[in-house]
């Protein structure tokens, strides 16, 4: 029996890495769609996989793909609206959250009330509003697949364990393409140094976020509401090989981990067939080529947004959206080279800094939260 999976995000990079994964197993059924703007790419995929439901972010793009796939036999919907009928479309029974930002987080909660498995790709979802996915999913017998290579890598390491014998999990790091360098060396950083990251094809903005260590800090409190642990007992280690994706340490100092080739295809595929494990083309491990695997302390003074994301996940309440909006802005101003790159921290911090933390919010109250940070930092820079 074929499994049927929606995504949402199809056109970026994990989405289309989904895809990928679904065209080499062919017996996956891909039900719906949806994406932002890049309509070209989003016909060829409506060609290849033949969705029924397909959502488009603007309503003038939605338009547009209407009528370049009228030959099809697909419903074309937008805006919020429209993720949401992706989300909680009744074919499917996966959604792939591959979508960027806390535009994620709607979709995700009604997916969960209509009794989806979650395969999260989107951090924003839990990093904001953990507090109320994890517990809505254990109401709803939801299982949240991770699908992060570093998440994935814990999951897979605590398959066999003993989750109450857990002692810490150690969550490795690439140190992105300034690994080694002081604040000094990075005063002069520009757009280009920093889309260079030594390991990982991934999109602009995680690429960024990689190389200030701000996505490392996403993940630690990501890993917090995902394995059940407080902020402090995720210890972040540099291993600039990317070959070691995660470990766990239980209490009785066994380490388990997941090494591998850096390939997201494993995740992916990890997690929509899970617990069933299956061949993945791709290169493998050559352990008589690999001369080492080294280790290192992140630098925090250096990459202080990786210290500021702790001190959002101890705080908890809206430090989390605060810390996470203020990242989506800052890197969009640096992007758009607005900003200098040292400035994406500062302007983190500085958000953190202004803001009144509500300790247990609403859905509202986060979604509020956003757009205030916004603001603030729309009225500084």
């Amino acid at each position: 029996m074929r499994k049927k999976i929606a995504i949402l995000g199809s056109t970026g990079s994990i989405g289309t890495q989904t895809l990928e994964v679904v065209r080499d197993n062919g017996d996956i059924q891909v039900t719906a769609l949806a994406a932002g703007n890049n309509i070209s790419l989003l016909e060829k995929q409506i060609r290849e996989f033949k969705p029924t439901l397909v959502a488009v972010w603007k309503e003038e793009k939605a338009k547009e793909l209407k009528t370049r796939v009228q030959d099809m036999d697909v419903r074309v919907v937008s805006g919020m609206e429209g993720l949401l009928e992706v989300a909680t479309q009744k074919e499917s029974e996966i959604l792939v959250t591959a979508i960027v930002g806390m535009i994620g987080i709607r979709p995700t909660i009604e997916a969960i009330k209509a009794k989806k498995e979650i395969a999260l790709a989107n951090k924003e979802t839990l990093v904001t509003a953990g507090h109320l996915i994890m517990p809505l999913a254990k109401e709803y017998g939801c299982s949240i697949l991770p699908v992060d290579s570093e998440h994935s890598a814990i999951f897979q390491s605590l398959q066999g364990g003993q989750r109450k014998a857990l002692h810490k999990i150690l969550l490795t790091a690439s140190g992105g393409p300034f690994r080694g360098k002081k604040l000094e060396d990075l005063k002069e950083i520009q757009v280009e140094d920093a889309l260079k990251h030594p390991n990982w094809a991934m999109g602009r903005k995680i690429t960024i976020d990689s190389s200030t260590m701000v996505n490392k800090g996403l993940e630690v409190i990501e890993a917090k509401w995902l394995f059940d642990v407080d902020v402090d007992d995720v210890q972040v280690v540099v291993q600039p090989q990317s070959i070691i994706h995660s470990m766990v340490e239980y209490e009785d100092g066994a380490v388990i981990a997941q090494l591998g080739t850096p390939d997201m295809k494993l995740p992916i595929q990890y997690a929509l067939y899970y617990p069933e494990r299956r061949y993945l083309a791709g290169e493998r491990l050559d352990f008589s080529t690999l001369t080492e695997i080294t280790f290192e302390k992140p630098d925090l003074d250096t990459f202080y947004g990786l210290k500021l994301a702790y001190e959002a996940g101890r705080v908890g309440g809206t430090l989390p959206t605060v810390f996470n909006a203020a990242n989506e802005k800052a890197v969009e101003l640096f992007l758009d080279r607005k900003i200098s790159y040292l400035q994406i921290p500062e302007i983190i911090q500085k958000s953190m800094e202004h803001h009144k933390n509500i300790s247990n919010p609403t859905l509202e109250q986060i979604l509020n939260t956003e757009r205030e940070t916004y603001e603030f930092i729309k009225n500084r820079w």
